[in-house]
């Protein structure tokens, strides 16, 4: 439980030297506009204000809805500036020696006229030594402002100052309520603090508030809807799925050694360490189609206990020159801000397979995915699944990129047989009125989703005539299956002659 008397930091601390003698320096090298793309509207006035009293400036607020306001009243204007173009007039012709800071101006930086009314100010600056700061949550500045513009952006808080906002927050609340505290332990606070890094201050204070608001506890069973809420506030645009539902091993027929090997490493990613260790970075999962790659992969954040995040190639291309590469930064910028995260980039030889007649760009995406793996920092484990190794350029399966690549085969007998009484239980069908082994024998050749998809038709069958499925009824769905092993026998003899001998198998 936090101790009643312990003094919390208030939020207004959460600003450091550090962001203000940045912003200071880019002030001091006469820069004319300034711009900065945060949501953090209150830490990003006080920080200008601050500056302003430090350098003696006459400092001012500028929004539509107020229009001008100075930080000391002896500044205020003696004429009303309250419209867009009133205030560009009054900065052109009426300040020196001032800072402005306007909120929200970003639409009016695809107004011509508003634009000549900044670029006449940044070039009036020798004449007036005033600064405009532009605020907003984005920001596209003209081609004509670049010139005159520096850019700013707002750090994030600590892991300190994230222990300072539940903290803080935690004293509202029990202050709110009437309580000494709010309960937790240490381990847990730990993991929500961890959980809170890569946000903003004010979405940081408001998840730990969804953590404490329902009981006063912070609980491991809350941590799960924190990341829940995080990956919506960081991912509404970026190409990048949270998956909700990660899966366990005891979901997954056979792949023991698979198990072992990522059993093995889930201290080490999680921030263990030994001398002349590196974390593990990724692994790439080739098999056969439906033998359960897509579900070892969502298995992997399972064994880690952390998210699991789905890269879509179709939806990080785009029609138009460089945006599929600036999809593919933004993704992996939000999973190094979900860290520690699985990043599962599924059939990834479809977004990746280089060919002449893209123009170059599978070739530029490839480049991108190559430069990120090799100098990320955060921990991000990488799972990448692929049905035709043919497909892949040479330069992502070579040594190096992937810790490993495993191969996942068409299930054995023994596997086979796990993975009916798996899907049999699963669907409340009791394993002890089937005879496992024989089909299992029945079913060589089968993959995991072909054996699934069996008891599925089974079931729909015995249904129609109104009835339980049973033993018989799963046996004549496999007798009436032609599994892909048969269909495309050719296909799938070379891929499993190919990895013989260049994977390690699953089990």
């Amino acid at each position: 439980m936090y101790e009643p008397g312990l003094k919390l930091a208030p939020a207004g601390a959460l600003i450091t030297e550090s962001p203000l003698r940045d912003l200071e320096a880019i002030l001091r090298s006469r820069t004319p506009l300034i711009a900065v793309e945060s949501n953090e509207e209150p830490e990003i006035v006080s920080l200008v204000r601050r500056i302003g009293q430090r350098l003696q400036l006459k400092t001012f607020r500028w929004t539509v809805t107020e229009g001008l306001r100075a930080f000391e009243p002896a500044d205020q204007p003696r004429e009303s500036v309250v419209t867009s173009q009133q205030l560009l007039t009054y900065i052109r012709s009426s300040a020196s020696y001032a800072l402005f800071v306007l909120l929200d101006f970003h639409p009016y930086l695809q107004d011509p006229v508003h634009v000549r009314h900044l670029k006449d100010i940044a070039l009036a600056y020798p004449k007036h030594f005033s600064t405009v700061v532009l605020v907003g949550p984005t920001l596209v500045v003209p081609e004509e402002l670049r010139p005159f513009t520096g850019w700013f952006r707002l750090p994030l808080p600590t892991q300190e100052q994230l222990r300072a906002i539940v903290f803080d927050v935690a004293a509202e609340w029990a202050a709110a309520h009437g309580r000494p505290g709010v309960q937790t332990t240490q381990k847990v606070l730990d993991l929500l603090v961890r959980h809170l890094a890569g946000l903003t201050a004010t979405d940081a204070r408001r998840l730990a508030f969804k953590a404490i608001n329902d009981d006063g506890v912070i609980s491991e069973a809350d941590l799960p809807e924190v990341t829940r809420a995080k990956y919506e506030l960081l991912g509404r645009d970026a190409p990048v799925a949270f998956e909700y539902e990660t899966a366990r091993f005891s979901e997954v027929g056979g792949m023991r050694r698979l198990r072992q090997w990522l059993e093995a490493r889930r201290s080490f990613f999680l921030g263990a360490s030994q001398p002349g260790l590196e974390p593990p970075r990724g692994l790439l999962l080739l098999g056969v189609q439906g033998c359960g790659k897509s579900l070892a992969a969502k298995a992997a954040a399972g064994v880690f206990g952390v998210p699991l995040l789905r890269l879509d190639f179709g939806v990080l291309y785009n029609k138009y020159y460089g945006e599929t590469e600036r999809n593919l930064r933004k993704a992996l910028e939000t999973a190094e801000v979900m860290a520690p995260c699985v990043l599962w980039l599924d059939e990834i030889e479809k977004g990746l397979a280089v060919g002449e007649e893209d123009d170059g760009l599978s070739r530029r995406v490839l480049g991108t995915l190559l430069t990120w793996m090799a100098e990320r920092r955060k921990p991000v484990f990488l799972v990448a699944t692929a049905n035709d190794i043919a497909r892949l350029p040479p330069e992502l399966v070579r040594k190096g990129r992937f810790d490993e690549i495993f191969f996942v085969d068409l299930p054995s007998a023994e596997n086979r047989r796990e993975i009916f009484r798996i899907h049999l239980s699963k669907r409340a069908l009791p394993e002890t009125e089937f005879d496992l082994d024989e089909l299992a024998a029945a079913t060589e050749g089968f993959s995991g989703s072909e054996i699934e998809q069996v008891i599925v038709s089974a079931i729909y069958t015995a249904h129609a005539q109104g009835r339980r499925a049973n033993h018989a009824d799963v046996l004549a769905e496999i007798r009436a299956t032609r599994p892909l092993s048969v269909v495309m026998a050719e296909q799938v003899a070379f891929l499993r002659a190919w990895a013989r001998e260049r994977t390690v198998p699953c089990d």
